[in-house]
């Protein structure tokens, strides 16, 4: 069986330095880290063929668990070969855990409430959370798993952290995540930490279970990867207790979940990465804005993944080197340039903002498409120049250049 291994090439200088570039060698092609994960929810990532995600760069696509187990469901999936082989994805593959779902189905279900937030964590109390039970949640959070109801037929069925390991196993990624509790920001402190310490309780528990389903694992095929998933929400002690904890047990890699605020996370991030193992790569779940990704790299972040360009792209709301441009404005109708000059995607190189404008004003399934390409290559591309910022020690000075053009008022 052919294990998941991580190597450091170079580490950032200074003494409290965390960001590194590195290598994740896996059964289905090397990763060069930092990377940002391309996210195929339903194997598939919305707009595109796998052929397109390949050429803009992506090096790695993760699914759903949660929606591949609902539709068309693990074991067929299983029985096809696996999501890659499935959605004829040649590359290495990661999954979820269907942990996320907890949240937006469960505490932040009807909320409008993210991962990242500037609401004071006082907001949500537990009488608040109580009413929203009665208000019909989707979810239902209990010590040994989660009851939840179908978002497509309203049917219900429960994950546990062993029933999260064995719809993976069969969905047959290279690294998967253990299952764990992702808190809203808005919960108050004791909830995050009952929560946290429930996560750590659910990755013992599919750490368990992963090993026990590798055993069983026909003789020569591939080996998956493990990913503990740190928990804490906003606060210090929290999240440094999550990575000590998780640090000790013999997972293969870690990722950074759960609810942060805006402008503390890329700190957040180091008081964790400070205290996981460095030999084993670190994902930060769900982040996907060029600030936040800079915070995540220097901050020891090996991997990143987010729906938000695709989502984004197939809306109209484009990434420059000048910020985000909404195409749909009327002063694009005559706007015969790139949508960046400087990118050197697919959709930069044929067409132009007026074309694109006019494909979204008049909802052509195009619009959808040449968005999704140029926003991935453009997040693709971006992670990718911060890898060789490391390797060439000039990272600072393209964190520095690139943000002050990018968020320039």
């Amino acid at each position: 069986m052919k294990p998941i291994s991580f190597t450091i090439e170079k580490k950032m200088p200074g003494q409290k330095a965390l960001g590194r570039a590195g290598t994740i060698t896996t059964p289905h092609g090397d990763i060069k880290t930092p990377a940002f994960v391309t996210v195929g929810t339903k194997a598939t990532v919305k707009a595109l063929t796998p052929e397109m995600v390949a050429d803009l760069g992506a090096q790695v696509v993760l699914a759903n668990t949660y929606h591949l187990y609902l539709e068309p469901g693990d074991e067929l999936v299983r029985d096809a070969g696996g999501f890659a082989k499935f959605m004829n994805w040649k590359g290495p593959t990661m999954t979820d855990s269907g942990g996320f779902q907890v949240f937006s189905l469960g505490v932040a279900f009807g909320s409008k409430v993210g991962k990242l937030s500037k609401v004071p964590q006082e907001v949500v109390t537990g009488e608040e959370v109580e009413k929203e039970d009665e208000a019909g949640k989707l979810a239902k959070i209990d010590e040994d798993g989660v009851t939840f109801k179908s978002y497509k037929d309203g049917s219900v069925h429960r994950f546990t952290p062993e029933r999260s390991m064995e719809i993976q196993h069969n969905l047959g990624a290279d690294m998967f995540f253990a299952f764990d509790e992702c808190t809203s920001p808005m919960a108050p402190y004791e909830y995050q930490k009952e929560a946290m310490e429930r996560t750590h309780r659910w990755a013992k528990r599919s750490l368990d279970a992963h090993k026990h389903l590798e055993t069983r694992r026909p003789s020569g095929e591939n080996r998956q990867a493990l990913l503990g998933v740190v928990q804490g929400g906003r606060h210090r002690d929290l999240r440094e207790e999550s990575a000590r904890v998780l640090g000790a047990m013999d997972f293969d890699g870690y990722g950074i979940g759960g609810s942060f605020d805006k402008d503390d996370m890329t700190t957040a991030v180091g008081w964790v990465n400070a205290i996981l193992p460095e030999n084993k790569p670190r994902h930060l779940l769900g982040i996907g804005e060029p600030e936040d990704l800079f915070g995540g790299v220097e901050n020891g972040c090996d991997l990143f993944d987010c729906v938000a360009p695709t989502r984004m792209g197939r809306n109209g709301t484009l990434h420059t080197r000048d910020g985000k441009i909404n195409i749909r404005n009327a002063k694009f109708t005559r706007d015969f340039t790139p949508v960046d000059s400087e990118c050197d995607c697919y959709t930069c190189k044929n067409y132009t903002r007026a074309y694109i404008s006019h494909l979204f004003r008049s909802n052509e399934m195009l619009a959808g498409t040449l968005g999704s390409i140029h926003n991935l290559r453009f997040l693709v591309t971006l992670v990718d120049q911060m890898r060789e910022a490391i390797l060439d020690d000039t990272f600072d000075t393209l964190k520095t250049d690139f943000l002050a053009r990018y968020y320039k008022k």
